[in-house]
């Protein structure tokens, strides 16, 4: 299997073998999720990740990747699951026939952040197409991640309802860095520009210099997470068993109140938002 990996985050080492489920003694099970940047950068994965291990014996091996670069590698089979976040992109790959089923897991949303100068006069400005309207109308610098994540995913929705072709402005005042969130927020930083920031993110960065958040709140910055399973149809080595059984968790009780308990400086980072499912 050839695998495509940008920044695999290492296999977690807490274990509980007692009840582990085990073909012979010594056995371990594990899966590859290729995920979001966000769920990883944040810290989520590093709080439920050794919940799931303990209450399952499973161990879960993440692939932090932009959400367009998570749904290809997944096509390519380079996985067992997917926790990504373009709900039509995910629907597309399971139509395609190469997932199985796709579910709510949770939800946050997006900002606009940018310089607390506010060139453009963003503050305060809850609609978020007035918001890129005044941004484009100044001309002011605006870091795109440009890396077909589901944050650029978004971002490029956003723009083409406000009637603005920023490929027009590529190179002057619009930026595409090419890079994950982190990364572009330190540009966003170091240049002063405006960028969208997946609000998790965001609370987590630490860089953060001069920019502030400036507009939100917006339905339409709502940031929806999915979770599905690889067709083991497609790719025979796909894991349905144990990848099946961290959707479960996921979506299931347990896992639901994981993600509600994690909190960063105090603030809740993902609301659990799964529907109630049959497991």
């Amino acid at each position: 299997m050839r695998m495509r990996i940008i920044g695999v985050a290492s296999a977690l080492t807490w274990a509980c073998f007692a009840s582990m489920p085990v073909a012979h003694a010594g056995a371990e099970k594990s899966i590859i999720v290729q995920s979001t940047t966000s769920t990883q950068n944040s810290g989520l994965f590093d709080f439920i990740l050794p919940l799931f291990k303990k209450q399952t014996g499973i161990t879960v091996n993440v692939v932090a990747v932009g959400t367009g670069q998570a749904l290809k590698n997944g096509r390519n089979g380079d996985g067992d699951v997917l926790l990504v976040h373009a709900k039509s992109a995910e629907e597309k790959f399971v139509a395609d026939g190469y997932g199985v089923k796709r579910f709510d897991v949770m939800y946050n949303d997006f900002v606009i952040v940018g310089p607390r100068e506010d060139p453009a006069k963003l503050a305060g400005e809850r609609n978020i197409i007035a918001a890129l309207g005044k941004i484009a109308a100044a001309k002011t610098a605006f870091a795109s991640r440009g890396d077909d994540s589901g944050t650029n995913k978004k971002e490029r929705e956003l723009w083409k309802m406000a009637g603005i072709d920023v490929a027009k402005s590529s190179g002057s005042w619009y930026r595409e860095t090419g890079s994950g969130m982190g990364a572009t927020l330190n540009i966003a930083s170091g240049m002063n520009a405006y960028t969208l920031s997946d609000r998790a993110t965001w609370i987590a960065f630490n860089n953060k210099g001069h920019l502030k958040v400036l507009s939100e709140g917006d339905k339409r910055l709502f940031n929806q997470y999915g979770v599905l399973l690889i067709n083991p149809q497609k790719h025979k080595h796909v894991k349905r068993s144990p990848g099946q059984a961290f959707i479960n968790w996921l979506t299931g009780a347990k896992g639901q109140a994981a993600i509600a308990s994690y909190k960063l400086k105090g603030k809740q980072l993902f609301f659990p938002n799964a529907q109630k499912m049959t497991h």
